[in-house]
């Protein structure tokens, strides 16, 4: 493990908030959120961010689980900014919301990534995940792709 720092976010944590969206925002531009939007999905979801010391390194979403016919479904994604990549931060981000998802009773993960995004989609194959379906969403022109994890290995996200 290294000395990643990883913070849950509150509605009322106003400097949590707005690094959590600079990441998301970052990451994927084409969903760039307002703090209001942030501060309202960090009522729905769990959001976190990452810091190694005092820099930001990353964020995540852990939604949590949903589902009907008895399965649990829970989204888990993970962000890193582009010069933190590869040196294992998104794998302790990701480890740590896959844990939340089960502490909240998910029986089945699954992550979405934009399909611009080759390290993000490349992180969620080499962790285990594969792909479901591909769509744009409507009068938009990106291309999202939706993943599972196989098996119920250990995961991944963009």
């Amino acid at each position: 493990m290294s000395d990643l720092r990883i913070v849950p976010v509150s509605d009322i944590d106003e400097a949590a908030l707005e690094d959590w969206r600079l990441v998301h925002n970052l990451i994927v531009p084409p969903a760039a959120m307002s703090l209001d939007a942030v501060r309202a999905r960090s009522v729905r979801n769990r959001l976190e961010v990452a810091y190694l010391g005092d820099t930001l390194v990353g964020c995540s979403t852990v939604r949590p689980p949903a589902g009907d016919g008895g399965t649990a479904v829970a989204t888990v994604i993970a962000r890193v900014l582009p010069g933190f990549r590869r040196r294992g931060f998104g794998a302790e981000i990701y480890a740590r919301g896959l844990t939340l998802a089960r502490e909240l009773g998910a029986d089945r993960i699954e992550t979405v990534v934009l399909a611009a995004n080759d390290d993000g989609l490349s992180f969620a194959l080499k962790h285990g995940f594969v792909e479901v379906e591909r769509y744009v969403l409507d009068g938009e022109s990106d291309l999202w792709i939706d993943l599972r994890l196989a098996g119920g290995g250990t995961g991944a996200g963009s």
